[in-house]
């Protein structure tokens, strides 16, 4: 990764090792000097695990409810350091599974509700982010899912009628015809698409870095470079305990917003799996290339393979885009992947310069990727155990932007007690079941990613679909 020299001015104060993790944080204004470390043992209403989106949306909606909630948040780096302040800067009206398995799970107008209330959500980022003055870069120009065969075009066009024959309308997602399909985004191949309106595309570190900041203008108290290393259920004195190296906060309620770093809490190796998403980024790209390509009013774009990529256009010109595949590391370790030459990355610029010629010889500017959080049923959940002062969010697979404001307003409504329409969703006290131990998991999820790549490579090879993928939802018991 290189920064950029007409980047922010750095702090002499901040480590430079938080400026370096991605476009985003090389690009954010303001300094990354961590807050101070929590000064010792302390007690607290709720205590917080993890300053991303998830935890901050929570101590954001907590103390909107109730200002006179003692709420501690603790990071083990900075606020926005992991999947919140480098994702690929999507706020998506999609989870990870499908309006039709909300309906098989709870019915029609459950997911319905479930689904509405994300739209709710995304809109809601961008009006909190104007009260708070957090010049998140918020558009909501909507997601082109980009049908690049015939292939990708059946399964695309029947996920759009599946989504109307629930109750969605045209209003929601629709499809496009090839022609405004390239309107919308002027890439290679294209037959059709799937427009869908609820998403916004935003900068995420900005966001993530804003909204700390607005929770402290609240009252909350978040302290950085403080690793968590257990949470503990309420005891008899009717405390929930959050052990950390610097000491233990001791609250009636502990929420894990941790996602795909859980795996570093005591008992929670086997909750949630860290996977890997990888980005690269283009210098700014000049007008008459930006006319050639579009995505005019900033829609984000991907395309109908099986192993996701994802784009947006960013504020300042550039090409940011993503894509999965890299392995699974045996017993869920995390390692970094900023600055790191990865062949996901090269095939992510491949794919860049494959759908979008017209950029030439544009340079790559950066590298990065994070981690994301796969649960057992890759189904998101957010809860509150009153017995046990233990509240969570999480599994989000990598569509968290949205998803993780709509599950902090949801935590902090359930520990209020403060009835809403949120509060009796589908995903509410969820509970998905356990990974299995080593090294089944290795062997399952990596088998996954290798089955999801040769269905890519099977489809464009032939032009059928392949049965590959019914093989994929058995292996990860998703249909």
């Amino acid at each position: 990764m290189h920064p950029q020299p007409d980047g922010p001015p750095v702090d002499a104060s901040e480590d430079p090792r938080y400026r370096m993790v991605s476009l985003w944080h090389d690009t954010v204004p303001g300094s990354f000097a961590p807050r101070t470390a929590l000064p010792g043992d302390r007690d607290a209403d709720v205590a917080i695990v993890g300053a991303g989106y998830t935890g901050l949306w929570t101590a954001y909606h907590l103390l909107r409810l109730d200002p006179r909630i003692r709420v501690v948040v603790l990071e083990r780096k900075v606020a926005g350091y992991g999947a919140s302040g480098r994702n690929g800067g999507w706020a998506l009206g999609e989870y990870s599974i499908s309006p039709m398995d909300w309906a098989a799970r709870a019915g029609t107008g459950a997911a319905l509700r479930q689904m509405r209330a994300l739209y709710e959500a995304i809109d809601d980022i961008g009006r909190v982010a104007d009260a708070e003055g957090i010049d998140a870069h918020y558009a909501k120009g909507g997601w082109i899912d980009l049908a690049r065969s015939s292939v990708q075009a059946d399964r695309i066009s029947a996920g759009v009628r599946a989504r109307h024959e629930l109750g969605l309308s045209a209003d929601d997602v629709r499809w496009v015809g090839a022609d405004e399909a390239r309107r919308f985004c002027n890439a290679t191949d294209v037959v059709g698409g799937w427009f869908n309106a609820h998403v916004a595309a935003i900068h995420p570190c900005r966001l993530v870095r804003g909204l700390a900041e607005a929770v402290e203008r609240l009252g909350g108290i978040i302290h950085e470079e403080t690793a968590v290393r257990a949470i503990q259920p309420a005891d008899g004195s009717g405390s929930a305990r959050v052990v950390t190296d610097r000491g233990t906060v001791r609250a009636g309620v502990v929420v894990r917003a941790t996602e795909g770093y859980t795996r570093d809490l005591a008992g929670h190796r086997r909750t949630i799996a860290p996977v890997y998403s990888m980005m690269v980024a283009t210098e700014p790209l000049p007008a008459n290339v930006w006319e050639e390509i579009g995505l005019t009013d900033r829609p984000t774009f991907g395309d109908g393979r099986n192993l996701i990529i994802y784009g947006q256009r960013t504020a300042d010109g550039r090409l940011a885009v993503g894509g999965r595949g890299a392995p699974y590391r045996f017993g869920s370790k995390v390692v970094s992947t900023t600055g790191t030459h990865h062949p996901i990355h090269d095939a992510v610029e491949a794919t860049v310069r494959q759908m979008f010629p017209m950029v030439g010889d544009a340079a790559i500017t950066h590298r990065w990727g994070g981690v994301l959080g796969l649960s057992r049923d890759w189904t998101p959940s957010v809860g509150l155990d009153r017995a046990t002062g233990m509240a969570w969010g999480g599994g989000y697979v990598g569509d968290g932007v949205a998803t993780a404001k709509l599950a902090g307003q949801t935590i902090a409504e359930l520990v209020t007690g403060t009835a809403s329409d949120r509060t009796d969703l589908p995903w509410v006290d969820h509970v998905a079941r356990k990974w299995e131990p080593e090294p089944f998991r290795w062997i399952g999820i990596n088998a996954g990613l290798r089955l999801a790549a040769s269905a890519d490579r099977a489809e464009a090879r032939t032009g059928r679909p392949t049965r590959r993928i019914g093989w994929l939802n058995r292996l990860l018991r998703r249909s």
